[in-house]
């Protein structure tokens, strides 16, 4: 399977725990995190304060908050095609 290489160029908080993600071949995705908030790196995400300091790595392309915690540009910019089996891999980790 081939890797895309996506780059976040923008965001935008629309609400809790919900952000339209910009990528650099012109598309966007509204993505709910919520529901794949576990884990060692993304549990520390389900307090909004923390939540809202995402930024744009510069060095990678992608969000990243301060705890660490990032996602891959592909699964974002995929996400509709991989929440289902993102979520249920997350869920392993409650």
């Amino acid at each position: 399977m081939e890797h895309r290489f996506y780059k976040v160029i923008d965001f935008e908080q629309l609400g809790p725990y919900t952000l339209r993600v910009s990528f650099d071949d012109g598309t966007s995705q509204v993505i709910d995190f919520e529901p794949v908030l576990y884990g060692a790196y993304y549990r520390p995400l389900r307090d909004p304060e923390l939540f809202e300091q995402v930024r744009i790595d510069p060095d990678f392309h992608t969000l990243v908050w301060p705890n660490d915690a990032d996602f891959d540009p592909e699964t974002l910019h995929d996400w509709p095609k991989v929440r289902e089996s993102f979520i249920r891999l997350v869920e392993s980790w409650r």
